[in-house]
């Protein structure tokens, strides 16, 4: 870890040398400069992180060092030294963004410690601007990768919504990214210094869900022996997001209904309600209309939660992101695991691409993180997938075809029928084969492999996009 540096300025030869030999010995790098016009030019030449002046110094005094020390970096510290007559000044120089002063006459230990402050104080600033711009950068809806259509959809409802307090509803299956949906639109919106609060509601015990939502006092039941804030107050100013929505109990979603609408809870075992401020997200990987229907979802809440809906297609819709997901992972998985995987070969690819990804997004991560982990060589070949993407998917309803009883030519057969797909594809999407590809679940490339090997003309005058 590199020394903290200071500089010392002062036009007195003998406080600088006092100075420098007392913080060399706490262990920080220090430079000097006999006056402030010198102080200035050392700060354009080299980056500091604390700079100690005197005040008074002829030509270039220390408030124009302190200005310039600013101008040149912000974040900065700055301690001044000056005389007791001189206090006004320093107080001046506070105002101008100095860290602290020390009067004359003053103790070493004075100095070491204030020195000592300033820069932890600066650590902890630029730590927490670094781990800010990191979680800035984690949660842009940038990173929901991908460029089909249907995902660039979810990118503009998420600009759109961020800065609204309005309840959103994430569906799709298990595996498509809806907290990382969630947290981009937390991320995006003014309440990003905020918590956000994820919580998986089919995690929690039936029993417990009602104190961890909106929290207890003292004993309110057998085990409350001290007061608990809940998830709704944990959020407070920020964002909650309630993963599998359909968990809650319907006795508890009449309360979860109340606290939308008033923007009250009450805690178990209270007698008064509390004022909240949260912007509610929730998902589910279930179908919602068919929850209602079956008396798991409360209709009212449902139409509360599902204000903006939002959602999100399985993996096999959008098969041309796989490439850019299997990009994306084999960059993270690289960089984390120490082993370099600069891609895939083609065959392997052609096999990413055909899978159904039952888990989704998250079933591919996993898939990828295992073949870096057990294959050779930095690109990874088909023998580093498993074996259940290897093998063809059966074609569903097949087993409902008859096969006639003097048999039939299979390469034609299924030939005429791929040919008829792709002439259909074509003739309702206008001649536009980026869309037609999507209508049959394939990549680009392999739709125009298809065009070549049935010779097809496009038919409209859609054309290419």
């Amino acid at each position: 870890m590199a020394k903290a540096r200071v500089l010392v300025v002062d036009d007195e030869k003998s406080m600088r040398d006092l100075l420098s030999i007392t913080l060399e010995k706490e262990g920080y790098d220090v430079l000097t400069a006999a006056g402030g016009e010198a102080a200035i030019e050392a700060l354009r030449r080299d980056a500091t992180d604390a700079v100690i002046t005197d005040l008074r110094m002829p030509k270039v005094d220390g408030l124009q060092v302190l200005r310039a020390a600013k101008e040149i970096s912000p974040d900065v510290a700055v301690i001044v030294i000056t005389a007791v007559a001189s206090t006004e000044t320093a107080v001046e120089a506070m105002k101008l963004g100095a860290y602290d002063y020390i009067t004359k006459p003053f103790k070493l230990d004075e100095v070491s410690l204030i020195v000592r402050n300033a820069l932890e104080r600066k650590r902890l600033r630029d730590e927490n601007l670094y781990l800010r711009k990191q979680l800035e950068t984690q949660h842009r809806f940038e990173n929901i990768i991908g460029k089909s259509g249907r995902i660039l959809e979810v990118f503009d409802t998420i600009r759109k919504i961020s800065d609204s307090p309005s309840t959103a509803m994430i569906t799709g299956e298990s595996g498509t990214g809806k907290e990382l949906v969630a947290r981009a639109i937390h991320f995006n919106s003014l309440r990003r210094d905020k918590p956000f609060v994820s919580v998986n509601c089919g995690a929690i015990p039936e029993g417990l869900m009602e104190s961890e939502l909106f929290g207890h006092v003292r004993g309110a039941f057998t085990g409350a022996v001290s007061n608990k804030i809940g998830l709704f107050s944990a959020g407070e100013g920020g964002t909650l997001f309630l993963d599998e929505i359909t968990e809650i109990p319907p006795l508890l979603q009449v309360k979860l209904l109340r606290a939308i609408q008033t923007r009250e809870i009450r805690r178990v075992g209270d007698t008064k309600d509390m004022k909240t401020d949260v912007r509610l997200i929730a998902a589910s990987n279930r179908n919602l209309e068919d929850a209602v229907k079956d008396g798991i979802l409360r209709e009212d809440l449902y139409y509360r939660l599902n204000v903006i809906p939002i959602q999100l297609p399985p993996l096999r819709e959008r098969r041309e992101d796989i490439p850019l997901l299997v990009a994306h992972f084999l960059q993270k998985f690289g960089k984390d695991l120490g082993k370099e995987a600069r891609g895939v070969a083609p065959e392997a690819m052609i096999v990413l691409e055909r899978y159904h990804w039952p888990g989704n997004i998250r079933e591919l991560e996993n898939v990828l993180e295992r073949a870096i982990v057990l294959g050779a060589g930095d690109v990874l070949g088909i023998e580093s997938l498993p074996e259940t993407l290897r093998r063809e998917r059966p074609v569903k309803g097949m087993e409902a075809v008859d096969l006639p009883e003097d048999g039939l030519d299979l390469e034609a057969t299924l030939d005429t029928i791929e040919r008829g797909y792709l002439q259909r594809a074509l003739d309702r999407t206008g001649g536009v084969q980026t869309k037609a590809a999507e209508l049959l679940k394939m990549t680009f490339r392999q739709f125009r492999y298809k065009l070549q090997k049935h010779s097809l003309v496009r038919k409209g005058s859609g054309g290419d996009v």
